[in-house]
């Protein structure tokens, strides 16, 4: 039977590898997936209930068409896309940031090649292999982080998009 490592062990062994930028990645990769997962949890329960609050509010008021009222509605579907855009800006940068953490782990693991070879004055692959296996494992978490990233990423923007023009069709005049 295969014997896979637990998750704590495979993120020792990786933080090992890769030296301390593999836990920033890490850490990227947990805030970004607690606001994917905090924003899921919006979208699909939160919301519900707001946007209902906001339009039994709007159904309760006796007129519609003054520029008041046109006012008031504009206000309401700002206040649920201001709630629905919540922290999608932080996740826009962290999906991008995780390869450049990745690209800063392979550029401090080359800087350890470089070192090896200068104290060793040779270049043999033993003294290099460290350096460059830190390198390879920053570069691989960051990528790998970041592509889980692109489709919740891209899924959320939509959703707002639709979710706003959904809630301006619902707040009839």
């Amino acid at each position: 039977m295969l014997d896979l490592p637990s998750p704590i062990a495979a993120f020792i062994n990786m933080a090992t590898l890769g030296g301390f930028v593999v836990v920033l990645i890490f850490i990227a990769a947990v805030v970004m997936w607690t606001i994917v997962i905090e924003r899921w949890w919006f979208f699909n329960r939160v919301l519900p209930r707001q946007s209902e609050v906001l339009l039994e509010l709007w159904r309760a008021r006796s007129e519609h068409l003054s520029w008041t009222a046109h006012q008031v509605r504009k206000a309401m579907i700002s206040r649920l896309n201001a709630a629905m855009v919540a922290n999608l800006p932080l996740l826009r940068v962290l999906v991008p940031l995780c390869p450049l953490l990745g690209l800063l782990g392979t550029v401090t693991g080359m800087l350890n090649v470089f070192d090896v070879m200068a104290a060793r004055g040779s270049a043999d692959a033993r003294s290099m292999a460290n350096g460059v296996s830190e390198a390879m494992v920053c570069t691989l978490s960051g990528l790998a982080i970041s592509i889980t990233g692109l489709y919740p990423n891209f899924y959320f923007r939509r959703r707002v998009t639709r979710e706003t023009e959904r809630l301006s069709d619902k707040f009839s005049y």
